[in-house]
């Protein structure tokens, strides 16, 4: 990829481990090549067009890696557009893996015991829901913190993390949004101290699973009062 010339510049917002927005430009590079089989399966298998995208970013930046990504796709890029939505593809890879940690580590659902396809089904349907919630809470309080809480979180959740996390200096002054997702990571272990990271999914769903045991016995406590 070295022999190829720069043949378009992507521009992305990145955020450091803190949180920290920045802007980055990528130098894109593609080009068209023919992969042979091994020796020994010529006959078996046909030579493979693959496209190779290369993409670093200008500069070294400061207080992070440089960015730096080599993608092979079968799919035709003759164009800065294409590159670009394959780029964008790839760039959702990270938030797919998340998605299915939370599903198999949070959820369990690897280790559900059920006799027949069509009740796994049902379970990994409901799980999914769960596990999509999770995920996009710990993603929205980061890019629209201003958002009212009410936009994640029931009324009656609200108001029992108000009932057990106290407000911390990160949280006091905080958007709506960001102090009570990081009042529902303090119930999943979460320190919230001043230098510390946004919440992860692991402190948000054991979070949430804590505040929903704590919610159902509160709500029996109210009909059997």
């Amino acid at each position: 990829m070295d022999e190829v010339r720069v043949k378009g510049i992507h521009r992305i917002v990145v955020r450091d481990q803190y949180g920290k927005v920045e802007r980055a430009s990528l130098e894109l590079r593609y080009r068209r090549i023919t992969v042979l089989p091994p020796i020994g399966k010529q006959r078996r298998y046909p030579p493979l067009s693959l496209t190779v995208i290369h993409a670093i970013e200008r500069g070294i930046p400061t207080g992070r890696k440089r960015i730096e990504w080599t993608l092979i796709t079968n799919l035709a890029v003759t164009s800065r557009r294409q590159a670009i939505e394959k780029l964008d593809w790839y760039a959702l890879r990270w938030k797919i893996e998340v998605f299915h940690k939370i599903l198999k580590s949070g959820c369990k659902a690897e280790e559900s015991m059920l006799r027949t396809a069509d009740r796994l089904a049902n379970l990994i349907a409901v799980f999914c829901i769960v596990s999509w919630r999770i995920f996009w809470m710990s993603m929205v309080h980061r890019a629209a913190p201003p958002l009212p809480a009410e936009i994640a979180l029931t009324p009656p959740e609200i108001l029992l993390l108000d009932q057990l996390v106290k407000d911390t200096v990160k949280t006091a002054n905080a958007e709506p949004l960001t102090r009570y997702t990081v009042k529902l990571a303090q119930l999943g272990g979460y320190l919230a101290r001043a230098n510390d990271p946004p919440p992860g999914n692991t402190v948000i769903w054991r979070g949430l699973r804590r505040l929903t045991d704590i919610q159902l016995g509160f709500e029996l406590a109210k009909y059997c009062g």
